[in-house]
């Protein structure tokens, strides 16, 4: 076993055959009575599987802290487990059903991987070891996970979660385990993760995404445990759906809108319609980096192709939405709700599964991933990397933010890599209608929804209050701030006011699994790395209420429009300029026109308003705006009452600040006008009036132009503003560039094939046909 060399000779002792390492695997492999051909990688596959789970003993302090957070988990485990004919934990009953066994097998885990972690408080332990056979021989017999098991509630559990932590376990006590033992405890795991290309409870359905690559590497660690070469290649090939002829790549790049997997844009989905980035993908991207990982220099090492474009997603697809370490709450889907994983705790999964990665790169490609690790470990000062206070937070797959990860962060590290600056960027990603903003100051995002992507996700019991995350939020990511949506947020947070949104006052709707809107129109256009406009034809889920809504993006902020807003339910209709989280009893000065402002307070013709350590508000209208400061408590359990993702019900108070325009009861073609300056002096916010002029905020058209003439305007249907008229529904923007004037456009609604701009009486036709809301430049 790796690092085993370094224990002293108590432990050593200890450790018994443990530290036989690979010598007791590879002679059981050989003597399996398997049919297939033994595979002769297999040892190597295994044992670079238990690296993931147990490291490679590089000392640090870092290290030691951790361990020892491993180890009172650990121990506490072990320590309540009761190996016998009842359960093994009293609050985990034994029975058919999904809702305890993930648990248990979770549980167990910590156990065996404290048990195998040189140093660690169980380490080598002959009688942990003992305990650790019999829990894991009550949970096959008991037909908690037995191939006799039949699948009741989520598939999931038995085809991937189960099957992920048995087989973590397996490979740390493996040469601890008989050849037929190994069998037996695989036999569920052939069951129902057999074919990694479909799934067990329904044939019919072929494996996408995150799935398809979570069940390609069971099959390649099972079947290393078994010998079985036929088994390990299957899993290979599944990557790229060799038995499919590539339909189901989990790497290949789809040029569509929906469906599972990468798109030609950079986009992620899974479930069809949600844009997941911000998880599903990065549990792909972990295993795919396990995989690398463990057949690396085998016969069964993944092609050098497939290696490559793994790589490449990772620039493409994930760091435009890290800010500071964590993933964008845009496109984190259902996961918003889960005490366990917060923008941080991902954040940390991609960390790790890009720090892998780049151990396996070499040249420019392993600078540009370590560029990419040391920037997001340097810069996430509020849950730094490299301290692990709880390790049950993260989510299953190989736990790379664990132990091995701090490990092989350290080795990456010490090479002195250079961090990644910081380059301002504006990204549109039409094939999952997201877009990111990236300054050298703060980040943007927004959640938007449209007949092709998802208002939210809820499913599992997971995301209770995510009724409006999809209908126009706006999630600014601030220095001084980096921990706002991870600091309890969620739970706490008035769902019906998010910064961005138009909402009603009454009654929520109905949670849907992953509810689209009937409107085609949302998306945008880059105008320049730092310039660009998004638009978004609105209507709520119950259809009562519309509006069109703009949003313009510059280096200093965002200016917000919205027009059109009308609504028949008879509900207080608001816009909500910021609802932002102080923090537990937090502080900070808001000013309007020069005036401290209270705790609520009802604000007519104001001219700008600013939040100490946040930034300031311009407001471009005559809009009445109430500001309010205000505690609120919620739970986890509130929002997520999953089987296996539950929140505590340990209650969470903090302070939020809410600035909201009221456009009172059966509005009818209402309008806003305000503008976002993130991280702005009050003086900043003053001055930013001579930034940009509105130029129209109607229902058929809103633009702005910029104080170098640049326009940018959304259109919602055929019209003209300034000097530029077009033909139907378009984004548009017109300036001075190097090389003289310049036209962009893009078709926010997909469907067009055509877009006819004209410009000083001059006509453009811009093909926009299966471009998916991609921005088309014209020099004109």
């Amino acid at each position: 076993m790796p690092g085993f060399g370094n224990f002293d000779r108590r432990t050593a002792l200890r450790g018994g055959a443990a530290a036989a390492a690979s010598v007791a695997l590879t002679s059981a492999l050989a003597g399996t009575s398997s049919a297939q051909p033994v595979a002769s990688g297999s040892s190597s596959i295994v044992t670079g599987y238990r690296e993931l789970q147990t490291g490679i003993n590089r000392p640090s302090a870092e290290r030691t802290a951790a361990l020892a957070n491993l180890d009172r988990v650990a121990k506490a485990y072990h320590d309540s487990m009761t190996v016998g004919d009842g359960p093994l934990w009293k609050d985990l009953p034994l029975g058919p059903g999904s809702d305890f066994t993930t648990s248990m097998y979770a549980r167990l885990r910590a156990i065996v991987v404290n048990w195998g972690t040189p140093g660690g408080a169980l380490a080598g332990d002959p009688a942990v070891l003992a305990r650790i056979k019999g829990a894991l021989e009550l949970l096959y017999t008991s037909d908690q996970y037995s191939e006799k098991t039949a699948e009741i509630g989520n598939w999931y559990t038995y085809e991937i979660g189960i099957p992920l932590y048995l087989l973590h376990i397996l490979a740390t006590v493996a040469d601890e385990l008989t050849q037929d033992e190994l069998a037996k405890y695989l036999k569920p795991v052939l069951k129902f993760s057999g074919d990694p290309n479909r799934r067990t409870n329904n044939p019919s359905v072929v494996e996408t995404g995150a799935n398809r690559a979570d069940k390609s590497t069971i099959s390649i660690v099972s079947g290393a445990m078994l010998g079985d070469a036929e088994r390990i290649k299957r899993g290979v090939g599944a990557f790229t759906d060799v038995e499919g002829g590539g339909a189901a790549s989990v790497i290949a790049k789809l040029h569509r809108s929906g469906g599972d997997g990468f798109h030609t844009d950079g986009s992620f989905l899974q479930h069809d319609s949600v844009p997941y980035p911000g998880h599903y993908g990065i549990i792909l991207l972990t295993a795919v980096a396990s995989a690398i990982h463990v057949t690396k220099g085998t016969e069964f090492e993944l092609p050098a192709d497939v290696r490559d474009a793994a790589y490449a997603l990772v620039a493409d697809t994930f760091a435009p939405f890290v800010y500071a370490g964590a993933l964008m709450e845009s496109v984190r889907g259902r996961f918003l709700s889960r005490q366990g994983e917060s923008a941080h705790d991902i954040g940390h999964q991609l960390t790790g599964a890009v720090v892998l990665l780049a151990r396996s790169a070499s040249g420019k490609r392993k600078e540009e991933l370590g560029g990419l690790t040391a920037k997001w470990i340097t810069e996430d000062t509020f849950a730094p990397y490299l301290k692990i206070p709880d390790p049950e937070r993260f989510a299953p797959g190989p736990d790379l933010v664990g132990i091995p990860g701090i490990e092989f962060a350290q080795e990456l590290l010490a090479t002195k890599v250079r961090a990644t600056p910081t380059v301002a960027t504006h990204r549109v990603f039409g094939q999952q209608d997201r877009m990111v903003h990236i300054t050298e100051g703060w980040s943007a995002s927004l959640g938007v929804a449209s007949t092709r992507i998802s208002r939210y996700e809820s499913i599992n019991s997971m995301n209770l209050h995510g009724w409006y995350v999809g209908d126009g939020s706006l999630y600014l990511f601030l220095p001084k701030a980096k921990g706002h949506f991870t600091d309890a947020y969620w739970p706490t947070v008035d769902p019906q006011l998010l910064p961005g949104t138009t909402t009603k006052s009454g009654p929520t709707p109905k949670l849907e699994s992953v509810p689209l809107t009937g409107k085609d129109h949302c998306g945008g256009v880059r105008w320049d790395a730092r310039h660009g406009a998004h638009a978004l034809d609105f209507v709520s889920q119950d259809g009562t209420l519309t509006a069109k809504k703009s949003w313009f993006y510059t280096p200093s902020g965002v200016v917000c429009l919205g027009a059109g807003i009308t609504d028949t339910s008879g509900e207080r209709i608001r816009t909500t300029i910021e609802n932002r989280n102080l923090g537990e009893n937090g502080t900070g000065v808001l000013l309007a026109d020069g005036h401290l402002v209270g705790g609520s307070e009802s604000l007519r013709r104001k001219r700008w308003l600013h939040l100490e350590r946040v930034g300031g508000y311009v407001l471009l209208d005559d809009a009445e705006v109430t500001a309010l400061r205000e505690d609120r408590t919620g739970t986890w359990r509130d929002i997520d009452k999953g089987a296996n993702t539950k929140g505590t019900t340990v209650p969470y108070t903090r302070r939020y600040q809410k600035l909201v325009i009221e456009h009172g009861e059966k509005p009818s073609n209402a309008t806003y006008a305000y503008a976002v300056l993130p991280t702005a002096s009050v003086v900043q916010t003053i001055a930013s009036a001579w930034s940009w002029r509105v130029r129209s905020n109607t229902a058929t058209v809103q633009a702005v132009r910029l104080w170098d003439a640049t326009l940018l305007a959304n259109f919602f249907a055929a019209g003209s503003v300034d000097e530029v008229s077009v033909s139907g529904p378009a984004s548009v923007a017109l300036g001075r560039t190097g090389n003289g004037w310049q036209l962009a456009v893009s078709d926010p609604t997909q469907r067009q094939e055509v877009v006819r701009v004209t410009v000083r009486r001059k006509t453009f036709e811009v093909p926009v046909k299966d471009t998916f809301g991609a921005t088309q430049t014209v020099r004109i």
